[in-house]
């Protein structure tokens, strides 16, 4: 860990928090009784070292001139434990941020909890993640810096709560300090896991970045999720185009085209800001799913889309990608946030580890999670729609698709070798089962079909532009409309 910028407490709020913007919430903390000389030497040993009466730091400040309240804690102060006091301290700043309405920023580092305390100070815990539950509640953000190390009660509750939660580098992260687990088994912690690097790869945080650069994550992370909800401007409506009326197994075959622009070059081309995340959140990623949140034009949104890129042969999309899912779905949910689902791809994994890991329970929760929603959602089908992998992240207040897109219960072959027992018949059973995104508009599945001219893969950054266009016409107008209510969600059965 040598050599790496290790900010503390104050170091790290004059490097994010915009100059002269702090004002501190702290009071003069009591300690608990009853205390011990060799505690009460400690105590006054940590606030001559540091030059603070506690272990964390609360208050206010701006970023890129937005308020926002911050709680940070001080590793040289007693290894950042936390007890009675610290724990006080932090709740009382979570609730008056909640009262405030201000977004919560969060910068843990600590050894857990104050071992001189004992069970009192462990019962902190509860508490404090009981009012980081009531900010999240309240529709407002929480978002989280780990920093080195973070381990034991403060991972384990405040910690690991944050709607975005981002990690140093290097950083020692996890739940048993790897110490106490080398006095308690007689043998060191393996090496490599209890790291940020570690984190990331498993889907539990969504990125690794040093201090320098929190800043300008946190900026752009607070203007998607703290961007007005109501009256945003309305968008023009993209004239509607003539669609050609493509063959169907032409249709399917374009779509298939390896140049076919994805989620990502419709991102990179369309959005206005994009802020990626990582994973589930609680052990499991899959590149078959990009999870983001970002805005079209001004409109914010949480970002789900089935990413071709990430879905291979060897790997296609499984279980792992809709839990993904369902993180981006519950964070449209509680923070009140747009919801935009993309579709593309060939189909969801056919394994034996695709059915130990649940996969059709996966597909029914989805869909559950959709037409449930108490957020505005909007559907776009990009390209292939494979089955119930597809089916998963349709059910939507609007629904759009581009020209080539189409959506089958099996993709055409296996619909031809289950009727006909040959693959040759793939081109009539995707006619015979209007799949193509024209057939799913006239029977009132696709609201609107974005023309292709005459192929994506031939027009990739026009193509993706005039999505982005009508998926900002159409954001603005599902928030102009209300939806997300009973009465709009009963609209998305079909």
């Amino acid at each position: 860990m040598s050599g790496l910028d290790r900010p503390g407490a104050r170091e790290l709020l004059d490097r994010v928090l915009d100059p002269g913007s702090w004002t501190s919430w702290d009071t003069p903390v009591r300690q608990p009784e009853p205390r011990t000389e060799a505690y009460d030497a400690e105590l006054a040993q940590a606030r001559v070292r540091t030059g603070l009466d506690e272990a964390v730091l609360t208050g206010a400040g701006t970023i890129g001139g937005r308020p926002v309240a911050v709680i940070a804690c001080e590793f040289a102060f007693l290894a950042g434990s936390i007890g009675v006091a610290a724990a006080d301290r932090l709740v009382v700043a979570v609730e008056r941020a909640t009262a405030e309405r201000l977004p919560l920023v969060a910068s843990p580092t600590s050894g857990g909890t104050r071992m001189q305390e004992g069970a009192m100070a462990f019962l902190q815990m509860v508490k404090i993640s009981a009012a980081i539950e009531a900010h999240r509640r309240a529709r407002l953000p929480y978002l989280v810096y780990l920093r080195h190390p973070t381990t034991g009660g403060v991972m384990a509750s405040w910690g690991s709560l944050g709607h975005v939660t981002v990690a140093e580098p290097g950083a020692l992260v996890g739940f048993l300090g790897p110490r106490v687990y080398e006095a308690l088994y007689d043998r060191p912690f393996p090496e490599g896991v209890q790291t940020s690097e570690n984190l990331y790869a498993h889907g539990i945080i969504d990125a690794v970045l040093p201090p320098e650069e929190i800043a300008d994550i946190l900026d752009r992370a607070l203007s998607i999720l703290m961007a007005p909800r109501e009256g945003v401007a309305q968008v023009a409506d993209p004239a509607v185009e003539d669609v050609p009326d493509v063959d169907a197994w032409d249709c399917v075959t374009r779509s298939r085209r390896p140049d076919r622009p994805g989620v990502r070059r419709l991102l990179r081309y369309a959005a206005s800001d994009v802020v990626p995340l990582n994973g589930t959140g609680q052990g499991e990623s899959d590149p078959g799913l990009l999870i983001a949140l970002a805005r079209f034009g001004d409109v914010p949104c949480v970002f789900l889309g089935q990413d071709r890129r990430g879905q291979t042969t060897d790997h296609p999309m499984g279980p792992e990608a809709l839990r993904e899912a369902r993180r981006g779905m519950g964070l449209a949910s509680e923070l009140g946030l747009p919801l935009v689902t993309v579709i593309d791809t060939q189909g969801a994994a056919l394994s034996v580890a695709a059915e130990n890991g649940g996969l059709a329970g996966e597909i029914a929760r989805s869909l559950a999670n959709l037409v449930t929603l108490r957020a505005p959602t909007l559907c776009l089908l990009l390209g292939e729609g494979t089955g119930g992998g597809a089916l998963a992240l349709l059910p939507a207040d609007r629904v759009i698709a581009a020209q080539h897109a189409w959506l089958s219960p099996l993709p055409p072959e296996g619909a031809s070798a289950i009727v006909h027992r040959d693959l040759e018949h793939a081109p009539d059973m995707a006619r015979a089962q209007e799949v193509r995104a024209l057939d799913l508009h006239r029977r009132g599945v696709v609201d609107r079909v974005v023309a292709e001219k005459p192929d994506a893969a031939d027009e990739p950054e026009a193509f993706c532009r005039r999505v982005g266009l009508v998926l900002q016409h159409e954001l603005a107008a599902l928030l102009a409309s209300g939806a997300g209510t009973a009465e709009s969600r009963a609209r998305r059965y079909l």
